[in-house]
């Protein structure tokens, strides 16, 4: 590798971070919180330019695939790691990280980029019959996990028995490897729009080596982000314990802070006018986020006996159906405007205010 390559950025920001994390010197000071909090950021925009080159090589839907399951692995080896340690909120980390990310993804990511786009191109245009394939799926597997366990009556409250958890998570691993076949191979075009701007595409792919190299350093990069955000998790919680707001608001942040990569790759492709890509991006990593961590936690909550708290309040589940019911009516006509993107971003600022102010 050319030594100007090895130099870029991308490959700087990713190995600086890696040797801040790794030697310890993400300690309990000022200067090590900011310098972690600078490589953490500067880690997620290298991460969202390798996952670019990877999606550039491996065409739509692919690349949006790639990223979606990159980070929801990455997610899940969180989320067992903060269980496993136990500690107050253990049985219910899952459960809020998860629906922090889908309510972040719903909301923040999906309402950017419809709002984006449309103050740019007024309305963008996108295969309606992808948004209703992802709906279809998100709303199936968010009502069995998310919801059914307040109803079931072999335990009592937001509980499933193992064999219900073991029944669930086999439910959602075959409507998500479902829709895999469905996006991959049976009706790919659904997700591509011919018509989009491919102004940023119009060079070569990139090669095979540099395509193999953003992909290790993709991989490196989301595995930083996520271990730099729980380094810094214990200044987040002090920060939340001091403006008095509940713990709730941490699983809120750190999800924030997992989704950047995702959310600013979907971001810049709604502003070069390739709103089917921010929507794949979106969707495809709400539904891989709900479908794959929830099987995965509950294997290692059976396997060493860990109480799951799987179900939502009612406030939740209110704010979970008006934002899927936004989505919906929002993607039913294969075009956006900006009032849609507002009306998303009002949902997420309910959902965040009544967080802070439950």
């Amino acid at each position: 590798m050319k030594l100007k390559n090895i130099l870029n950025w991308t490959v700087v920001f990713p190995v600086l971070s890696s040797v801040f994390y790794l030697g310890g010197f993400l300690t309990d000071t000022v200067f090590a919180n900011i310098a972690g909090a600078f490589l953490l950021f500067a880690t997620v925009l290298a991460a969202v330019h390798h996952a670019e080159v990877v999606a550039h090589k491996v065409g739509e839907p692919y690349g949006t695939i790639i990223l979606a399951i990159c980070i929801t692995i990455l997610e899940v080896g969180l989320i067992i790691s903060f269980m496993l340690s136990g500690g107050e909120g253990a049985m219910t980390y899952a459960r809020d990280t998860v629906f922090a990310a889908v309510m972040l993804i719903l909301n923040g990511i999906l309402g950017i980029c419809i709002w984006v786009g449309s103050r740019k191109y007024k309305e963008q245009l996108f295969m309606r019959s992808s948004a209703t394939t992802y709906l279809v799926s998100l709303v199936a597997i968010l009502v069995l996990t998310l919801i059914l366990p307040n109803y079931t009556s072999s335990v009592r409250g937001p509980f499933y028995t193992n064999a219900q958890l073991a029944f669930v998570s086999l439910a959602c691993l075959v409507i998500y490897a479902s829709f895999l076949m469905f996006q991959t191979v049976r009706h790919r075009n659904y997700f591509i729009v011919e018509e989009e701007d491919h102004t940023t595409h119009e060079a070569d792919p990139p090669s095979n080596t540099k395509t193999v190299a953003s992909l290790v350093l993709l991989i490196i990069c989301l595995a930083v982000v996520i271990f730099m955000a729980k380094g810094l998790s214990p200044v987040i919680e002090d920060f939340v314990e001091n403006i008095g707001a509940p713990r709730a608001l941490v699983g809120v942040i750190i999800a924030s802070v997992v989704l950047l990569p995702e959310g600013l790759a979907a971001i810049r492709a709604a502003k070069n006018n390739q709103i089917q890509s921010s929507i794949n991006l979106g969707l495809g990593s709400a539904l891989a986020s709900v479908g794959l961590t929830i099987p995965a936690v509950s294997l290692v909550c059976i396997v060493y006996d860990i109480p799951f708290v799987l179900g939502l309040d009612m406030k939740s589940i209110i704010l979970l159906a008006l934002s899927v019911f936004t989505v919906m009516l929002s993607l039913s006509r294969g075009k956006t405007n900006h009032l849609y993107g507002t009306v998303l971003l009002v949902n997420l600022a309910a959902y965040i205010f009544t967080v802070i102010v439950p």
